[in-house]
Parts: structure tokens; sequence; C-alpha cells
């Protein structure tokens, strides 16, 4: 559909040939699977190029840094794909609770309802297991696809929608939406990184082939003893996405349509308003700061989507060890914890490769 309606516009298969050639591009959209992210996103951050990036902003904690850096450098607009960001209702609470609305807020508790969305199974994740290997179909670059992930055959589950349940391409539901619970979450609180984070589930449900849980539970704790609480539900449930923030004051909740409520004490606060605000246009957002060279009007600007981003990694691999690890965000690695600091970045297959320097 995209193509009849631009039918002159050059189309390529490789995005390094096309930022090769196509000298005047201002800005690029990066919408390729997770482990894809930041090995073409920098390539045109290196370039100079602006850089919409679809969430989660990257496949690892080393990627979302390398990242952060080279757009801070280079002094572009980079914004990541989280449209949560952009309602004015979030932004409005976000500033509410910064201010002291609800007290000082020790802990924050968000549940994604997927596959599910208000009562709707829309999402399911299940899968078959392949019976065979059948050849790469002829409108698919095999190598290109894989990227920096290990050779390996094709198999249909390996590209959309299911790549996002192994381990070499996705991070599992809790990058896939998950996202978007942290970051509001984290984005509320004010907090960077974590110093301890325990993750627990699994994949119930379905006998398939994915390798990422489709349930979890992960607890993030910050150095002040606050806390963020994130639930990833991976089968079918009739509690829709929410978030409720706990303060010293009272507590806030917010649906997932962005109507919310504040309780002081025993009583519902009525003001401020409950109606959800109008939306920003994420990408119109993304647009007006290129056009203006504005990176601080951004919804979703890198420096703290990155650090969201990463926390969705720090539960992944919490996950993945089995244990609850303590992290030192000062030194960016776990400690006393090698197993967690080897999945912090990822074995690239060359020529893709997110270098440890830039």
């Amino acid at each position: 559909e995209m193509y009849a309606r631009f039918p002159d516009v050059p189309k390529y298969r490789d995005f390094r040939k096309m930022l090769d050639k196509e000298k005047g591009i201002d800005a690029v959209v990066v919408a390729t699977p997770d482990h894809m992210h930041a090995i073409a996103s920098l390539a045109a951050i290196q370039l100079g190029k602006h850089v919409y990036c679809e969430k989660p902003l990257t496949h690892t904690v080393h990627e979302a840094r390398v990242l952060a850096k080279a757009a801070r450098e280079k002094g572009v607009a980079t914004q990541m794909g989280n449209q949560g960001m952009a309602f004015e209702g979030n932004r409005l609470i976000t500033e509410w609770l910064q201010a002291g609305a609800i007290g000082t807020v020790r802990e924050v508790h968000a549940w994604s309802d997927r596959p599910t969305h208000y009562g709707k199974l829309m999402w399911a994740q299940g899968m078959e297991r392949p019976t065979d290997t059948p050849p790469v179909p002829a409108t698919l670059d095999w190598d290109l696809w894989l990227g920096p992930a290990p050779e390996q055959p094709y198999h249909g589950n390996l590209v959309h929608y299911n790549w996002h349940w192994f381990w070499d391409f996705g991070n599992g539901e809790l990058g896939n939406n998950g996202i978007h619970l942290v970051d509001i979450s984290r984005w509320g609180i004010g907090k960077e990184l974590p110093v301890k984070v325990h993750c627990w589930g699994g994949r119930f449900g379905y006998k398939d082939q994915a390798e990422t849980p489709n349930t979890q539970t992960v607890t993030w704790q910050y150095a002040d003893g606050s806390a963020i609480v994130g639930e990833i539900r991976g089968l079918y449930t009739t509690e829709p996405m929410h978030w409720d923030f706990f303060g010293s004051k009272g507590h806030l909740h917010i649906a997932a349509n962005g109507e919310f409520q504040i309780l002081l004490g025993r009583n519902k606060q009525t003001e401020p308003p409950v109606e959800p605000l109008p939306e920003m246009n994420h990408y119109a957002n993304f647009a007006g700061a290129v056009r203006t060279r504005n990176r601080d009007m951004l919804a979703a600007e890198i420096r703290e989507t990155h650090l969201s981003t990463a926390l969705c990694h720090l539960g992944n691999i919490a996950y993945r060890v089995g244990r609850e690890v303590r992290f030192d965000p000062a030194a960016g690695r776990f400690i006393d914890a090698p197993d967690a600091d080897k999945l912090l970045t990822r074995r690239y297959r060359p020529p893709y490769v997110v270098p440890d320097r830039i």
C-alpha cells in the first residue's frame, strides 16, 4: 500500500546500501526485529541522521549505552516508539508525581494484559513446532535477517511475528510490551537504574518452540529502597493493563486508556480531572524535533528511553540466570555475577557488530 502511494521512492533490501547511496536522507525509521535495532540505528546516527527506533530501543544493555552515547555526541534527535510517552495525561501525571502529589513514591505496580486487550484475546503467543526445514523464501535475505545472530537454518517461527520469543532475535514479552509498563513507571518516579533485580516466571500454557517466558514478575529495587514491580501475563486475563503508584500520602491509579484517579487516605480525590487528555502524535513529535533540531521536545528521547530499555534487559537477565542479582549502576555491571555480566552484551556475527567503543 505504501509503495503504491510513493511508486518513485527507491527501494532497498539492505539498509547499509541505502545509507551509502542516499546522501540526502535526514531521518531514518528503524522497525526491524529487536536484534537489528542497534545495528541499523548506529549506522544512521554515525552519519548524522536522526533516528526513530521502535521499542525496545536495543537488544542488549550494552547496545543501549552505545546508542545513547552516539546520539549525544552526534547531536541527533533519537526517539523510541513508545507511544505511551506521547499521552498528555501520562506526561501530566508524571509532573504531579514528581511534584509530590501523593508524597514520596515508594512502590509502583504495573500490569500487562497481553495477549488480551480489555478481555478480548488478540495477540496469542503459541506456535506450532516445525516438522521440517523449509527453503528460505525468495523474498528473504536470510543472512541479512540473521544479522548478528548465529548462523542457523531458516524456519517460519524465526520471522514475523514469532521472532519475539527467541533470545537470538527478541526480548520476549518484557521487551515487546513490558517496555510500555517500565517506561511510564520509571519516568513517573524519576529513577534511572536499579541496584537489585529479581524475576520469576516461565512459559506456561504452551508446549511450543519458544525460549522466552510468557509470564513474568520482575522487581527492580533502587538504592533508596523504592521499587517497581512489573507483571507480564502471557495467557488470557480479564484484568486490563494498568499502573499503581503508592506514595507516602496516597495512591495514584492509571488505567490503560489514560483515565486515572488519586486516592489520599480513605478518600478519592476528584481533582485533578479524571478524564484522559489528548494524545500527542508521536511521529509528528519526532518530525518536529528533526525540523527544528530540538531534541528537548521529543516525547521519548534516547537519554530516557535507553534507561527504560536497560531495565527490561536487566529483568530478562535475572530470569535467565535464575536468581536475584545485584547491579552497580555506576560501573554498569553486576556485582559478583559473571554469568549475568555475559548477558549484558551478545556475541556478534561479523560484520554485524556494535563495538565496545565508538
